[in-house]
């Protein structure tokens, strides 16, 4: 009896050891991608470098292909918010921002063929499975341009729907009362 409340609790704790670092890894993946957000909105010079390193971050240290796949999705909805936060705020203080993004410590990080990562604290990432690091990202010159059109195509849309001309008004006549 004692044996199986032991093991029951093992499988228990593993289970919550398993979640919580999922948790940390969508939380790393989704930190990642807001920055690289940044960084595309205000062209800066390690950009590329960057998106490489990000995503072989997230490739090297998922547990599982579903978990890569969720962190594939968090880390590209982050960085999409936070461009379309930068668009939204016109671009603003993003001298700055450039410049504290090409000074970052992930550039300390080795990356090799295999996928294995050494970062700037000396942890070595290997991941579950071997694969090319030189195809984790195509570098795209016209990606910024791309996205922005892609917004600004989204907002047309959006603020062409009849619903939602409705809505605002509704949200105009409630604000005015």
């Amino acid at each position: 009896m004692k044996k199986k409340i032991m093991l029951v609790l093992a499988c228990i704790f593993a289970a919550f050891s398993a979640g919580a670092a999922q948790k940390d890894y969508l939380e790393e993946v989704e930190s990642l991608g807001f920055v690289a957000g940044q960084g595309l909105a205000c062209k800066a010079s390690k950009y590329d470098t960057f998106e490489m390193l990000a995503r072989a971050i997230l490739i090297s240290k998922a547990k599982s292909d579903q978990m890569q796949e969720e962190g594939m999705q968090t880390y590209n909805a982050a960085k999409a918010e936070s461009f379309i936060l930068k668009i939204r705020d016109g671009f603003s203080n993003c001298a700055s921002i450039a410049e504290s993004f090409d000074r970052q410590r992930i550039f300390k990080s080795v990356l090799y063929g295999d996928g294995t990562i050494q970062m700037p604290d000396g942890k070595v990432v290997k991941p579950r499975q071997i694969y090319d690091s030189t195809l984790v990202y195509k570098k795209d010159p016209n990606l910024r341009e791309k996205m922005i059109k892609l917004y600004e195509e989204g907002y047309e849309k959006i603020h062409k729907d009849p619903n939602y001309q409705k809505a605002l008004r509704e949200r105009q006549s409630q604000d005015n009362l």
